[in-house]
């Protein structure tokens, strides 16, 4: 019941078929690099409906980053560079560094990195600190393999873990945190495809490549007078470095945003959306806080309204890489770009391919194994509000029967 009322609209107001693009003129903006299967005569079809080829200018764009845009997430490579360099730091208590960290995870990162507010952590000499941390980041335990986070919070609105690297940034300015941004950029780009590297006991990404096949998709939709978008789980100020690059600026880049304090730095609250005020990471751009986001920075839609699947004021055109897109990439009247990462609430609605619109693309670089199992979009792939597992539905209340990866 939950799901239908928040697709009710969806089927109401839903086109009754993909764009229709005119005859191409030879001056229409053209995609130049290759797709997987017939993706690119597709994303072409809705650029020549949506924009200047059509005579049309301002339709929307909105592309998750990390993994969408990006091979590798650039958050996690700043908090990589930061942990080497020692530009953390030292929280007072680290209970105070997230609303639901458990007393297990505040005894252990207490035991690797000690307290005291004002020094710096030394994560370049203490492996321990950093195993903690990462550890935490990456699968929300600790080391020993307690749970880091515990509590009651709207889990299509947020995911602690991803709140708390903005917040682990608290006393540090957007301008310090952009700059170690910048600095990790130079480092990731410099990288080999491939290269790895080992934080404590962890190995992770050493690298981060923009895909050309988004940075001509986004530079042709610019010239076919779209407004293009980046929405982020990420901390803002680290996407905006990325977002640049690119050619999207930091009007229209959507991330975490943390409420500065008196003094222009980072505290450990959020601001809000949809009629939440700021709170300590309860909301987020994340599954259903992406649609918000978007509803409320793009198309100016204020209070509970803008969690709600708007009739007409959607983007065009929405790409993503997982579930935690999936809100805002099915809200797209035109194209539902999906960069297959096997991750199951995105890849059931993928291929269910309800309404004709979804197109699947491997990953660029390293792409996934064709999946040997279906999804269990029948029993599992939908998460509730209070984080319990379920069948994935369709507007009609339907459910969506399992379905078997097709990709590359």
């Amino acid at each position: 019941m939950r799901q239908l009322l928040a697709w009710t609209l969806a089927a109401a107001a839903a086109l009754a078929a993909a764009p229709t693009a005119p005859a191409a003129r030879p001056d229409c903006p053209r995609l130049t690099t290759p797709w997987h299967g017939d993706n690119r005569a597709r994303l072409q079809r809705v650029i020549d409906a949506r924009g200047t080829c059509s005579g049309h200018t301002g339709a929307v764009a909105a592309f998750d980053w990390d993994n969408t845009v990006t091979k590798n997430d650039v958050t996690d490579a700043t908090l990589s560079w930061a942990l080497r360099h020692d530009r953390l730091p030292r929280p007072a208590r680290w209970k105070d560094t997230s609303a639901w960290l458990t007393e297990a995870a505040d005894r252990a990162l207490t035991a690797a990195c000690g307290t005291g507010a004002g020094a710096p952590l030394r994560t370049s000499t203490e492996p321990r600190c950093t195993d903690e941390i990462l550890e935490i980041r990456e699968n929300a335990t600790t080391m020993s393999g307690a749970p880091a986070f515990a509590g009651h919070w709207n889990h299509r609105r947020t995911v602690p873990q991803y709140a708390w690297v903005p917040q682990l940034f608290a006393g540090r300015t957007p301008a310090e945190l952009a700059s170690y941004a910048r600095a990790a950029r130079r480092e990731v780009l410099a990288a080999p495809v491939g290269a790895t590297r080992v934080l404590g006991t962890h190995t992770v990404p050493a690298y981060v490549r923009p895909y050309g096949q988004m940075r001509d998709l986004i530079r042709t939709l610019h010239r076919a007078g779209f407004r293009v978008y980046v929405v982020s789980a990420g901390a803002e100020p680290i996407t905006e470095v990325w977002s640049k690059g690119v050619g999207v600026d930091a009007a229209h880049t959507i991330a975490i945003r943390p409420v500065l304090d008196r003094r222009g730095r980072i505290t450990t609250r959020d601001e809000g959306c949809g009629g939440v005020p700021a709170t300590r990471g309860a909301v987020i751009p994340y599954i259903d806080g992406k649609r918000c986001w978007i509803n409320q920075e793009v198309y100016g839609v204020r209070g509970a309204a803008a969690w709600q699947r708007q009739p007409w004021r959607r983007p065009a055109l929405a790409a993503g890489d997982a579930d935690t897109d999936v809100t805002f990439v099915g809200d797209a009247t035109g194209a539902h770009l999906v960069i297959d990462r096997g991750k199951p609430e995105l890849m059931c609605r993928a291929y269910d391919d309800a309404d004709g619109r979804w197109l699947v693309n491997p990953m660029f670089i390293d792409p996934l194994p064709r999946r040997t199992t279906p999804y269990p979009c029948s029993a599992t792939a939908w998460t509730a509000p209070d984080g319990t597992p379920g069948p994935l539905l369709r507007p009609d209340g339907s459910v969506v029967p399992d379905q078997a990866g097709r990709t590359p």
